[in-house]
């Protein structure tokens, strides 16, 4: 039987100071493995001293911020390139939604723009999706308007889906949605000329960004 696993993942919320909304989904057709890259992306892990069975979390780690307040910029910088490295060697293929929250300053607005990009998504898609027997949805319910999204959505389009609450270290692709929607965020950034200092100092300016980074998702994505 055929199965697709869907990871979700989001950056900021409508209704807040933030400039933009990102929802990302990562796609990872389970007839092809990755044990292999999960064991290299936990022996990279160890040798930075960071805890294999942990989360990942991409937003901090370029702030510096939480767990990653004691951490140098090196290190930061390593951890973040094993959980990109691992993402790029996967194969799995992404879909981001990049919103700007001016645009849309209420849940209510931002739900149907969200509900129209994804409809319309998987009605573009829909062969290559209904060639799968099941879907397995994971998502961390973040927000209720997304979650009840997301249920019909999914319910709507598939017949045998299979929603599940994520714990992010259970899971890392998961942590590789986070990490794509860090990036696209940063890639929205970028086109505004908006690059905080932090993210700035952390991908070593603009041009090493595009050229390091943001040059590879095309690659990735649906």
């Amino acid at each position: 039987m055929s199965v697709i696993s869907v990871f979700l993942d989001e950056s900021g919320s409508a209704g807040t100071d933030t400039k933009y909304y990102v929802l990302t989904l990562v796609f990872h057709d389970q007839d092809k493995p990755i044990e292999s890259q999960l064991a290299r992306l936990s022996e990279g892990l160890d040798r930075l001293g960071f805890p294999s069975g942990r989360a990942l979390h991409t937003s901090p780690i370029i702030r510096q911020k939480d767990e990653y307040k004691n951490m140098s910029l090196d290190t930061r910088r390593h951890l973040f390139d094993q959980l990109f490295t691992f993402t790029r060697v996967t194969g799995v293929k992404y879909k981001s939604f990049v919103i700007k929250n001016k645009e849309y300053p209420d849940r209510v607005l931002l739900s149907g723009r969200l509900s129209r990009e994804l409809s319309l998504f998987f009605k573009d898609n829909l062969e290559y999706f209904q060639s799968f027997n099941t879907v397995n949805v994971y998502y961390d319910n973040g927000q209720a308007e997304v979650t009840a999204l997301v249920y019909g959505i999914f319910s709507a389009t598939f017949f045998n889906v299979d929603i599940r609450k994520v714990v992010p270290s259970d899971y890392r692709l998961f942590q590789v949605a986070d990490l794509l929607c860090t990036l696209e965020l940063s890639n929205a950034k970028v086109e505004a000329n908006e690059l905080s200092k932090a993210e700035d100092m952390f991908f070593k300016g603009r041009r090493r960004l595009i050229k390091d980074y943001l040059k590879s998702l095309a690659k990735m994505r649906f």
